[in-house]
């Protein structure tokens, strides 16, 4: 039954966005070189993961803020679910069982990075994203959204413009969402130079080291708290 659901819930999603931009959306990659990752988070969710929490979702930099982040967003309840390499396409395709499937009070979410790396246009990005939003919001429509903008990186610097356009896209439409809240971690990235900090990243110049995540932090951690700390207690829901 779930393969079943899954199925539908993936040729709704496709419609939603295919209807906005044409055909564009065939050119993400298939979201299914997941399925291995995705099926290990429900392996794990036998814990029992709580309803109502924080589920922090999207590519490897969030995958690799799992090690730490329920520390650095203290004392939120959060449920980190990042995979890596993936794309706005692929979270909308497993939106069910990565999101919904915790009956989350809010998400916080990072993704942008790997869609312009493969070559979409920054329209396209924030039409998905928009679809993304409206299938959440079916669900759950109190539900409060997160969203931390592409980041710049030194290996990927050349495709910073696109990247900024894509944030500049999904910015405002976070800004016409009350529930939606667009988070801005380019410029703690930044040096004075206007470039990416070296010391930030790890050998490969595109993830982030202990130093990248405080800076994330720094940035993530207030914003989040101010949003959610009120209903830590109110919304909480472990049945």
């Amino acid at each position: 039954m779930r393969n079943v659901l899954a199925l539908v819930a993936y040729i709704l999603c496709a419609s939603t966005v295919s209807a906005q931009d044409g055909d564009d959306w065939k050119r993400f990659p298939d979201p299914e070189r997941f399925a291995e990752a995705i099926a290990k988070f429900e392996a794990a969710d036998s814990l029992a993961p709580p309803h109502g929490a924080i589920v922090c979702t999207g590519s490897s930099s969030m995958r690799g803020w799992h090690r730490r982040i329920a520390a650095d967003l203290a004392p939120l309840t959060v449920i980190p679910r990042g995979f890596g390499g993936s794309t706005y396409y692929d979270l909308l395709h497993f939106t069910d069982r990565v999101i919904l499937a915790y009956r989350p009070r809010a998400v916080l979410i990072y993704e942008g990075d790997n869609d312009v790396a493969a070559g979409i246009a920054p329209k396209q990005i924030a039409a998905t994203f928009k679809a993304l939003v409206t299938r959440l919001r079916g669900h759950l429509p109190q539900l409060r959204i997160y969203v931390i903008g592409a980041k710049p990186s030194i290996a990927r610097w050349e495709m910073w413009p696109q990247m900024a356009e894509t944030n500049a896209l999904v910015r405002v439409a976070c800004d016409a969402d009350p529930r939606a809240r667009y988070i801005d971690v380019a410029t703690v990235m930044l040096g004075d130079d206007g470039r990416p900090r070296a010391e930030i990243f790890v050998t490969d110049n595109l993830h982030l080291n202990d130093v990248g995540y405080d800076a994330w932090t720094a940035a993530v951690a207030p914003v989040l708290l101010a949003g959610e700390q009120a209903h830590e207690t109110l919304e909480r829901t472990d049945e």
